[in-house]
């Protein structure tokens, strides 16, 4: 079991680090768009765009290799992973309707990762802490995945916001 945080350091701005340690950021081009940037500091930069009809997909590039796309479903966000031409899926939703944590499932309804949200109201950011399980922790690209899961609850934030 691992244990990361994300902070921002604006809106636009999500450094991720393990152990004091900052190994990845996210990088909103504009406030509260959907387009944004993941880089890994040990291995390079993604692109996040969105796709569909009114933008109801988000895909993660590496360059024009599709690594991971999600898509708000009715039970939470729906992620799909395609690392090394194997594909899996995850549900990433509210723990509860008043909760401040969402839950990573994977397809057997086990939960991988918990993502507690802290709203600072200062500067109207958020900050997270991720808890995740010893299943997670073994995952190849879990930076990237790590990133793309925040991305995606702030996507859920703003959407639920807007009320989209």
């Amino acid at each position: 079991m691992a244990s990361y945080i994300v902070n921002s350091t604006n809106s636009q701005n999500f450094n991720l680090t393990f152990e004091s340690q900052k190994i990845g950021e996210l990088i909103y081009k504009k406030w509260f768009l959907f387009n944004a940037e993941i880089d890994i500091f040990k291995d390079k930069k993604y692109t996040l765009e969105p796709k569909g009809f009114w933008d109801s997909k988000i895909e993660l590039k590496d360059e024009n290799e599709l690594l991971i796309e999600f898509k708000m479903g009715w039970k939470g966000i729906l992620i799909k992973t395609f690392f090394n031409n194997k594909e899996n899926e995850f549900l990433l939703k509210l723990n509860s309707l008043l909760s401040n944590k969402f839950v990573l499932l994977d397809v057997k309804n086990t939960e991988l990762l918990v993502v507690d949200t802290n709203l600072k109201w200062k500067s109207f950011t958020y900050d997270y802490t991720i808890e995740t399980a010893s299943t997670f922790d073994s995952f190849e690209n879990k930076e990237l995945l790590l990133l793309t899961i925040i991305h995606c609850v702030n996507y859920y934030i703003h959407s639920i916001a807007i009320g989209a």
